[in-house]
Formats: C-alpha cells, structure tokens, sequence
C-alpha cells in the first residue's frame, strides 16, 4: 500500500480528501494537521516526515489569511513558501511523490482571458507572494512534484464565501457583494477527487496545472445562485470593489484554463452551479 501523508487535514481540501479516503483502498493514509504537523517548524517538519516516511504527500496546509498575511508577512512566508521547500527537498531526497495546492493569486488579475500554467505570474499581496515563491521552491526542489492552482475554495467544512453568504442572508435584509472581481468556485470535494484521480493514474506527469470548477461569475452572481438555491429573500446589491477595501488587493479577473489537466489527465471540470447545489444539500437546505 502506498502511504500517504495530508497535511492540512483539518481544513476544507483535506476534509474531503478524508471523506473520499475510503474508496482509495490502496492507500495509506496519514491525515496530519497543525498541532501534529506544522509547518512553520523546519525541524519539526523534517522529524515528523521521517517518522511517517511517506511514499506520497498532498500538501493542503497553507497560511490563507489574505489579509491578515499584509502585517504577519513572516509566518504567511514560513508556512506558505519556506515549508514548502523543506517538503519538497525531503520528497526529492526520498523519491516521495509531492502534489503542492497553489491560488490564483500569483496572478495580478489584469488577463482579458483565462489564465493559463505558462502564463507570467504577477501577485499583489503578501499571500500571492509566499504561494508564488512556495511554487517555485517546489519546483526547484522537487522538479518532479504536481502543483494544482484553484481558486475561490469553500465546502460544507469551515469558514468560506457560501457559509457567510448563508449566514448573513438569514441575519440581514439587504447585503452589497462585490460585482467587478470575475472568477469560477471550486467546490472542495470536486479539487479532493482531482487530485485522487491523478494519485490513481497510471501515469505521473509533473509541473503545474489548473482546476477550478466550470464557469466564469463574479462574487455577486455567486451570492444571488446561493439565494436562489437556498430560497432566501435578502436583497442582494453589487458594489464595485473599491467600495469594499481590503488591506490585501485581490485579483480582477483569475479565471483558469483548464485545459492542460483535461488533456493530460482527462480530468473534465465539473459545472460550478451544479456543486454549489451539491454542497448546500449537505447542509441540508
């Protein structure tokens, strides 16, 4: 059986993973978080490795406080960029395999069209930096490691957009979201059997790819398909970015092609719409 360790495990990717983790037969898994694994400790990071002696890693930790990251610009680059390298040259040392969770945020957001892998990179915040920089670490560490970009993640597993956006219209009458920032959600679980299907393929092709789920919305329309599915009445209005500042500056427009892990991999996006759905009847709506 080949054994692998999720860091991360407590947050919405490796929640799914672990949910999924019973129809993977074949794999050992080791579902590892904060308090056993962290990954601002370099020593602790290269002990806990060696003790598990994976033959893979999925690595779904990451510092994602995109605001907060503006002033602890340390820590979000310790666990965001730093560990990462340390990951990658232990997998490298041992010929683990290592799948890397990046954003859409080492894109500056000004694209008229989806992004693509070969695109230029261009983050605008803390958060963009140290993700970008962990990439590159990967890559130059590991040059054998998947890194998979998504974008706009949330699940029925703690904090995101849809669980706010449930909660607020229930409290609220009226709520301003966000028009002019453009991108496709990823449900959680659809990024978990992603990356699953790849740890199942026959074949192993490194670099980095694209997923998200299908379609090309802004936050607004996100919100107004949350009401209409949960059959709220809150009056929902679009804002301009600029009247909602943030100390982070989020991308415009991050949509990503998908193109590369459909060819390489036959993996084909699921409609965003279509999940949402699928996620909010977990809750029980």
């Amino acid at each position: 059986m080949k054994k692998i360790l999720v860091t991360g495990a407590n947050g919405q990717l490796g929640s799914e993973i672990k949910a999924l983790a019973s129809n993977y037969l074949t794999f050992d898994f080791v579902f590892t978080d904060i308090a056993d694994f962290p990954l601002d400790k370099e020593p602790e990071i290269i002990s806990n490795f060696n003790r598990i002696q994976p033959d893979i890693v999925i690595n779904c930790a990451a510092y994602t406080a995109v605001d907060k990251a503006e002033e602890d610009q340390a820590t979000a680059d310790a666990i965001n960029h730093l560990a990462i390298a340390t990951l990658a040259t232990l997998c490298h040392d041992s010929g683990a395999k290592l799948v890397h969770v990046s954003t859409d945020y080492v894109f500056d957001g000004t694209s008229p069209v989806a992004y693509t892998e070969e695109d230029q990179p261009n983050p605008k915040s803390v958060y963009g930096v140290t993700k970008l920089a962990g990439e590159t670490a990967c890559l130059k560490n590991c040059p054998e490691s998947i890194i998979i970009r998504t974008a706009w993640v949330y699940s029925e597993f703690g904090t995101n957009f849809v669980k706010t956006m449930l909660r607020l219209m229930t409290e609220r009458d009226t709520l301003s979201v966000v028009n002019d920032q453009v991108g496709s959600p990823t449900y959680a679980a659809d990024l978990a059997q992603v990356i699953l299907t790849i740890l199942d393929s026959p074949k192993w092709e490194p670099g980095i790819y694209h997923y998200s789920n299908a379609g090309a919305i802004s936050w607004f329309d996100f919100a107004q398909d949350i009401k209409e599915i949960a059959q709220k009445t809150c009056d929902i209005k679009g804002i301009p970015a600029s009247d909602y500042p943030t100390p982070a500056e989020r991308p415009a427009y991050s949509l990503l092609d998908k193109s590369k892990i459909r060819a390489v991999y036959g993996i084909e996006p699921v409609d965003y719409k279509k999940s949402l759905k699928v996620m909010m009847k977990k809750l029980r709506l």
